[in-house]
Parts: structure tokens; C-alpha cells; sequence
């Protein structure tokens, strides 16, 4: 079993912000799958779903950003599901929008949502996705990181968030080295 893990902010008001792309994310794969996030436990709505003869949990942990890895650790523990059989989705302060990039282990870069999730699963080894939303040192980083994009930048976010569709679709077919080697520098 797989789990793939979207992170964001619940409720109306955080939707379609910068923080909440890999909710966009998940939604896009849910999306392909044809399937809805109509179950819920440990404060997380999922969607299982059989693909390419595997189970897969796709989930929108439904705590604020800080405390989500305490619902990934839940499903991980209840689910059984291996630190490997984990991909999370999330934004990156430190990439520009538009880019994306696959890692295999890594720091948080502090990133609240990451930190609570190395907590929780105690380890930095675990598969992810980090997508930019670029930064403006201009303001402050969570005034920066609950704002909307620009038109402009919702349309490149559009284009990027288009390919994690594909990277679904090879992610049963390739080693996460060959998804990186793949889809880095795109």
C-alpha cells in the first residue's frame, strides 16, 4: 500500500493559496483517478483507490499545516505503510514557481509541515515532492506563503501541477531514483 499525502491548510479561506499546492496537488491526481476524498480518520479525508494493481491512500490531512505530520503518522501506523511506500507533496519557499523537484530524503528547509512529519515518522528518508512557489522578502513569509498567486503565476502553477499526473501515472512503474533522474530539471 502507498500513501501519498497532499499537505495544506483546511477550510475556505486557505484554498488556492500558496501553502495549500500540494492539496492542488493530491486533487489533481484524485482528479485522474476519478475518485473523492469521502472517507475520514484521524483528522484526514482520503480516497482509496486500486491502480496498476496497487492500493493507494491519497490523503488531505485536516490539521494546520504545523500539525500535519501528526495525521501522517497515524496513517502510517494504522495502515502499516512502509516509510518508502510514502510520497508527500508540498510547497518550497526556496524554488521558483513553476519548479518542482523530487528528493528522496532531506531537511525540512524549515518548513513547519515537514518538520512535524520528520517528528512524527523519525526520519528525513522519505520520498516527496516539493513544488516552488517562490518567496518575496518583501513581506513576511506567512502573510507571503496564505496569499493567492498572481494570475500569471496561477498559470504557470497550472502547467506544473499538470505533470504530477504523469508522475503518478510512472510512479508503479519506475524506481523513485528514476522518477527523480525523470521528472529534476523539467
Amino acid at each position: 500500500m502507498k500513501l501519498m499525502v497532499g499537505l495544506g491548510n483546511p477550510g475556505k479561506e486557505y484554498e488556492n493559496t500558496r501553502h495549500n499546492v500540494g492539496f492542488m496537488a493530491i486533487d489533481r491526481i484524485a482528479q485522474f483517478l476519478n475518485v473523492t476524498f469521502d472517507k475520514e480518520k484521524f483528522q484526514g479525508k482520503y480516497a482509496e483507490v486500486l491502480y496498476e494493481n496497487e492500493k493507494y491512500i491519497l490523503l488531505k490531512p485536516q490539521k494546520y499545516m504545523n500539525l500535519s505530520g501528526e495525521v501522517v503518522g497515524d496513517f502510517v501506523r494504522f495502515f502499516k505503510i512502509d516509510i518508502s511506500d510514502i510520497l508527500i507533496l508540498y510547497d518550497d519557499l526556496d524554488t521558483p514557481v513553476g519548479s518542482m523537484r523530487l528528493r528522496s530524503q532531506g531537511s525540512s528547509g524549515g518548513h513547519n509541515g515537514i518538520k512535524n512529519i520528520e517528528q512524527h515518522l523519525q526520519t528525513q528518508k522519505y520520498n516527496r515532492i516539493k513544488f516552488g512557489i517562490s518567496n518575496n522578502k518583501m513581506m513576511d513569509t506567512k502573510d507571503y506563503v496564505l496569499g493567492r498567486f498572481s494570475k500569471e503565476e496561477q498559470e504557470v502553477m497550472n502547467q506544473t501541477l499538470e505533470k504530477v499526473v504523469d508522475i503518478f501515472k510512472d510512479y508503479p512503474k519506475m524506481s523513485f531514483e528514476n522518477l527523480m533522474n525523470k521528472y529534476n530539471g523539467k
